[in-house]
């Protein structure tokens, strides 16, 4: 029995967690014995429900890289102030770490500085999740460099992390593993929509940033209420609040507290948009959505919101060049810039034409059933984890 420590920064709330709970939920539990350490409350009932000890630890320190150099020097220095004040946590992780675990999976990169911390100070296997894109800087290449360092492997969770990593200084390490997505079980439960709901729904699955691009729907709903077409919704899921960081009309509205449910107000577009926060199981809301959106300003059309609307076969609009999982014309469209005009003109022809968005959607669901299935991604993390477990016993 192979005994893992999780690391979990989001608690449920993002991407990253919840790809991790579905790995864990189609490994083989007579081979790994895994528990998971969440910074953030939420996911632990779920955790429950499969029999996997899930503990809550809001110390976890961590810290990830950004675009703007006067942005990473205030959130590091907060950071380091972190960090030293979760000596106690450092020393509970490093106790159970050297008397009940034979390997710890890291499972965001932003862990990189406290598994550097760690890695004299314990034998056991550290393997690292690399589940972003870093733009290069000094503190991505700094970050990456102190992943490398304690790192007895990686995993990518498509190409494009790995060549993006490979760019900052890591070279000919890794595993792509893409994340995986639930094989079988019952269908999700309908949402009850409010009774003025309208039918065609376009949904984003995305906490709001601004290199996610959620404000760029709003300038898609100008388009579509220009041209009348006021009968398609835009649903919102996560948390949609601004930061004072933004440019122009965004960071007014932010620097008076507000969040994207203003600013489509203030564009007059207000009545265009459901916004309904954090959703535990949004499969529900997907299912009986029309198209799931993801116009990101960091060229990735992927990641766990775009295959989980595949998984509901929605066909995806999406802006990028890498086609791994949004294939232009056959699985929704793919924009290589971003464009409103020509992303509304996508939304009307798929409402206009339901036949061809639910070939779409059929397309889409073969395809990440096929490449994220839950128990073959399972095993490939499971044979990560046994090797480097065997590598560390071999020194």
């Amino acid at each position: 029995m192979l005994n893992v420590l999780a690391l979990d920064i989001e608690g449920g709330h993002g991407g990253s967690s919840k790809s991790l709970y579905t790995s864990i939920l189609h490994l083989d539990r007579t081979r790994f014995s895994v528990e998971v350490w969440c910074k953030r409350d939420g996911i632990q009932d779920r955790y429950a429900e499969i029999g996997v000890p899930c503990h809550v630890k809001p110390n976890m320190p961590k810290v990830s890289a950004l675009p703007k150099v006067s942005r990473n020097i205030f959130v590091h220095l907060r950071f380091l102030f972190e960090f030293i004040r979760a000596h106690r946590f450092r020393t509970e992780l490093l106790l159970e770490i050297n008397s009940r675990f034979d390997v710890v999976h890291f499972n965001h990169e932003a862990l990189a500085w406290l598994g550097l911390w760690l890695r004299s100070k314990t034998s056991a296997g550290f393997v690292f999740h690399n589940r972003t894109m870093l733009r290069d800087t000094l503190f991505a290449r700094a970050q990456i460099f102190a992943m490398r360092s304690a790192s007895d492997d990686l995993i990518y969770i498509t190409e494009n992390e790995q060549k993006n990593v490979q760019l900052l200084g890591i070279k000919d390490r890794g595993n792509v593993i893409y994340n995986p997505v639930k094989s079988g079980g019952e269908s999700p439960k309908l949402y009850q929509w409010p009774d003025d709901a309208k039918q065609f729904r376009v949904c984003c699955l995305s906490n709001y940033s601004w290199n996610r691009g959620g404000d760029r729907l709003i300038e898609v709903a100008t388009v579509l209420k220009s041209w009348n077409q006021t009968d398609v919704q835009f649903v919102m899921i996560g948390d949609q609040m601004l930061t004072g960081s933004l440019p122009g009309e965004l960071g007014q509205i932010a620097e008076c507290g507000g969040d994207l449910s203003n600013y489509a107000a203030h564009r007059d577009v207000a009545e265009m948009f459901l916004f309904l926060g954090y959703v535990s199981n949004p499969e529900s809301i997907l299912i009986s959505c029309s198209v799931v959106t993801k116009l990101s300003r960091e060229n990735n059309p992927w990641g766990r919101d775009i295959l989980e609307g595949m998984l509901m076969a929605k066909p995806i609009i999406g802006i990028g060049t890498y086609d791994g999982f949004v294939k232009d014309g056959a699985t929704g469209y793919l924009l290589h810039d971003y464009d409103a005009v020509r992303i509304a003109e996508k939304i009307v022809y798929l409402k206009n034409n339901p036949g061809k968005a639910i070939q779409m959607g059929k397309s889409a669901r073969k395809l990440v059933e096929d490449k994220c299935n839950g128990f073959e991604r399972a095993r490939d993390l499971s044979k990560v984890w046994c090797n480097v477990n065997s590598l560390r016993n071999c020194r």
